[in-house]
């Protein structure tokens, strides 16, 4: 059951004018209004509004059915319904009850998109892999956020055992606005990037290596490490952690834009 009480209490302070528009919508975004969905979730309808973005379903832990229903529950209240985390088997369980949900296989994320897929914020966000081993976090970040209405560049298996492969294509790193290095191994390369770039970069070390990288460990400590500035690190194979953290990055400026009157 969807907690309506509190919502219509403020809807009803509006239409008696005792709240204007302005404070009304800002307890609106702090209200906490969520569903039941039968004994095993509570979707939060209003997260779009208190965070730019909405709930985003984590596939592992789930049933197949469970997934479905959440993703049934929220596709009245986003254009984009997103799991993630969702192997090939499980997409075909949900595609038995939800007709129209599509799957991005190397990303590992199956979404309802109600909308066309086109960029619907300003900037680039450019996405990096050091090897093609890297490519399902790499993908997980770049279809989290072009689902969530950004523009995506890609430029893969890039690393360091190879340089002169970064080098030649440099015009795409200062193309972007904010650029996510995807990494294994050692995870040099974001401090090679963050060498060579003015924007934010957002370093994702991957679980990709020999013993020794102990499923990632070395690459994270590698990149918290880093010598290059600007640099943020995400936690372990977490692709679309840093996809969020991209486009909030991107949102942040352009909110300030239209604030400080620099567009119109």
């Amino acid at each position: 059951m969807t907690q309506i009480d509190p919502l219509k209490t403020l809807l009803q302070s509006v239409a008696q004018g005792d709240l204007n528009l302005e404070v009304a919508l800002m307890r609106l975004k702090q209200l906490t209004t969520y569903e039941t969905v039968d004994d095993f979730a509570r979707v939060d309808h209003q997260r779009a509004q208190r965070t730019g973005f909405p709930e985003v379903i984590w596939g592992p832990g789930k049933t197949p059915t469970q997934i479905g229903r959440i993703m049934e529950t929220l596709r009245n209240q986003s254009s984009v319904v997103m799991a993630t985390r969702i192997t090939p088997e499980v997409h075909q369980q949900i595609c038995k009850q939800v007709s129209d949900v599509q799957y991005f296989p190397e990303a590992r994320i199956s979404a309802l998109v109600t909308e066309i897929r086109k960029p619907l914020h300003p900037g680039t966000i450019g996405i990096l892999s050091a090897g093609t081993a890297d490519l399902p976090v790499a993908e997980e970040a770049a279809i989290t956020a072009e689902l969530s209405g950004f523009h995506v560049s890609r430029l893969w298996d890039v690393g360091v055992a190879g340089l002169h492969r970064l080098l030649s294509n440099r015009h795409l790193l200062e193309e972007a606005d904010v650029l996510i290095v995807v990494a294994g191994m050692e995870g040099a390369l974001p401090s090679v990037v963050g060498g060579l770039v003015n924007c934010p970069v957002i370093a994702v070390p991957t679980s990709v290596g020999y013993g020794a990288s102990f499923g990632g460990l070395s690459a994270l400590l590698g990149m918290l490490n880093s010598c290059a500035t600007g640099i943020g690190v995400m936690n372990i194979d977490n692709g679309f952690g840093a996809a969020m953290l991209a486009c909030q990055i991107l949102r942040t400026g352009d909110r300030l834009n239209h604030r400080l009157g620099f567009r119109p």
